[in-house]
């Protein structure tokens, strides 16, 4: 038979994806599944497909599976590495092993470096390969990251990566590539643009692939890594330990101010998911500020202890289960409920947004990703990226936060404002900055 359909279910927010491969008689196999089925449940409905197999390239992935609620709803058959030592049934593969599918053949292929038990899963019609699902080994345009299992390690990982991604390279050109991490993952080092691709067309344009030795590899690696959200470390565990089905998720209990105190008292944090301007224009004091949008459960897991309560502020209009949704999918706990902010009696606090050209007599503070700050920043910016956001170490006197579009430096500029600091938030991103006032960036760090 040819390529079967395959719907590739891409997380915008944390940057990975998911693929669903349509066996050709009712069933399907499921890669690298989030908790969050929401989407994938839908691209099945719509084919008309139930789940029979769920395969998980390796336990460090950006997010909690969903491989054990696809076995609980659906009777789905985990597949996953033996070496990972999962605490829940499974059929644990080593290199070289099979699996029927029923006319497809699906091949583990031990690639260890992103983590130490990582498989690749080769999709076969007979002895001919069809594609690849790489998990976090060769990605489009990289390979992912190797500082996740061990700092330690990276580079002994780091040299792993590279026999794996050469080991991947060597399939046939015309195998399809089909990896879970890509544009937008922390676990992509550094991320690309496509999600797809070939092995013909990764050999041609992958720079890593072009790297003479091992040690070379690493250098290009490991010079392109960035931070990653502290959340990441638990999800190995979480996920050999297997999270808790969860079918669905109730909406937050209403609270009113007098149980939001107490709670504030005790430690809880109130969390603003209110568009940027909407929090600007008032809100709690000492709310942080996080925008409900793709990237929500990513900088709620940086900037939230997952054992800290948490209330949400919301326009009625924003979707609660979305926000119960992301915080599940990277292991995050239920908020406490939420405040209708009419219902707040304690007074409001606002956060001034400048335009741009509007900086002066405060120090710019871009908090955006170093590689990001490279490509282009206003003159003598100072660059503390987000997830170092805390208070301290923040430059003295005022100040006007930056980023690429706005949310971000509204997260920032909120983590200020409770620490005490005189800032602002600068609409727009460089390049506005540079439009509106006719100068030029800065490059470099």
């Amino acid at each position: 038979m040819g390529i079967p359909v395959i719907e590739t279910v891409v997380d915008e927010g944390l940057g990975n994806s998911s693929h669903l491969v349509d066996l050709g008689d009712g069933r399907a196999l499921a890669v690298d599944a989030s908790r969050d089925l929401r989407a994938l449940r839908e691209a099945a409905r719509r084919r008309g497909l139930r789940v029979a197999f769920a395969a998980d390239t390796h336990l460090h992935a950006d997010f909690l599976t969903g491989a054990l609620q696809l076995a609980a709803d659906d009777d789905a058959q985990v597949l996953a590495a033996a070496a990972g030592r999962r605490a829940y049934p499974h059929r644990g593969l080593g290199d070289g092993e099979e699996v029927d599918l029923g006319g497809l053949t699906l091949r583990a292929l031990a690639t260890p470096g992103h983590t130490d038990e990582h498989l690749a899963f080769l999709l076969l019609d007979g002895a001919r390969p069809l594609g690849v699902f790489s998990g976090g080994s060769l990605i489009v345009g990289s390979a992912a990251r190797t500082d996740l299992v061990d700092p330690d390690r990276t580079r002994d990982l780091a040299l792993a990566q590279y026999r794996s991604v050469r080991r991947l390279a060597a399939l046939p050109d015309e195998t399809a590539l089909w990896p879970t991490h890509g544009a937008g993952s922390f676990c992509a080092a550094p991320p690309g643009g496509e999600r797809t691709s070939t092995i013909g067309a990764q050999k041609a344009t992958n720079p890593l692939l072009s790297a003479p030795d091992a040690d070379t590899f690493a250098d290009l690696l490991i010079g392109g890594l960035g931070d990653f959200p502290p959340y990441f470390l638990r999800l190995a565990d979480l996920n050999r330990s297997g999270p808790a089905p969860l079918r669905s998720v109730p909406p937050p209990e209403r609270l009113d101010a007098s149980r939001v105190r107490a709670a504030l008292a005790d430690g809880a944090v109130l969390v603003d998911v209110r568009p940027v301007e909407a929090f600007a224009a008032g809100h709690v004091p000492g709310a942080l500020s996080i925008a409900l949008r793709p990237q929500f459960a990513t900088w709620l897991g940086w900037l939230l202890d997952p054992a800290t309560p948490w209330i949400v502020v919301r326009d009625p209009g924003q979707d609660p289960a979305e926000i119960t949704w992301q915080a599940a999918k990277i292991g995050h706990p239920a908020p406490l409920g939420e405040l209708p902010l009419a219902d707040w009696n304690g007074g409001h606090a606002t956060m001034p947004l400048l335009r741009p050209g509007t900086t002066t007599g405060r120090r710019v503070i871009d908090v955006r990703q170093p590689t990001e700050y490279a490509t282009g920043h206003l003159p003598g910016a100072v660059n503390l990226p987000l997830g170092d956001a805390t208070g301290t170490g923040t430059p003295e006197g005022p100040s006007v936060v930056m980023c690429g579009h706005g949310e971000r430096a509204a997260t920032a500029a909120s983590v200020l404002l409770r620490a005490g600091h005189d800032t602002a938030v600068l609409s727009g991103g460089p390049h506005d900055w540079a439009e509106a006032t006719g100068q030029a960036l800065e490059q470099g760090r």
